[in-house]
């Protein structure tokens, strides 16, 4: 049915249930399976903010911290993707625009659907009024399926 699955996390709760739903799909229809995280590149590049110009290491140590949490939000991935009896790949990605890039690493892997949840406790309307999710549906050519 599906024989590469791309499941978008951004570490929250009802993100996890994506991704468990995402990995319990993918298991039973034996489809490699690939998890990712968008991470934003540092903000400030050559500005400046209230007087405050970004340097090297400001970005390195921003670099590091984003590197981090998406190692956190991956390995938490790769315990439920263990508890369920599936090893997928964990790929982290920096860009501007999470739904972007979700998009393209879906295009640039082949995958015939996107996993991700919707969030908040009006997600359906959320969905249709905007977020990272809708605009994943609004740009992928792939099936996306919305868990909620």
């Amino acid at each position: 049915m599906y024989s590469h699955i791309l499941v978008a996390t951004d570490g929250s709760i009802i993100s996890q249930k994506g991704v468990e739903h995402g990995l319990k799909l993918a298991k039973s229809v034996g489809s490699k399976t690939t998890i990712v995280i968008v991470t934003k590149p540092f903000p400030l590049l050559g500005t400046t903010v209230t007087g405050w110009v970004a340097g090297d290491n400001d970005i390195r140590r921003y670099d590091a911290s984003q590197k981090e949490f998406a190692e956190t939000i991956l390995g938490s991935a790769k315990q439920v993707a263990d508890e369920i009896g599936i090893a997928p790949d964990l790929v982290q990605v920096t860009a501007d625009s999470a739904a972007e890039a979700i998009v393209e690493k879906a295009q640039k892997l082949g995958c015939d659907l996107i996993v991700m949840a919707s969030h908040g406790r009006r997600g359906v309307g959320r969905l249709l009024l905007g977020s990272q999710t809708a605009k994943v549906v609004q740009y992928a050519d792939t099936p996306v399926l919305v868990v909620r």
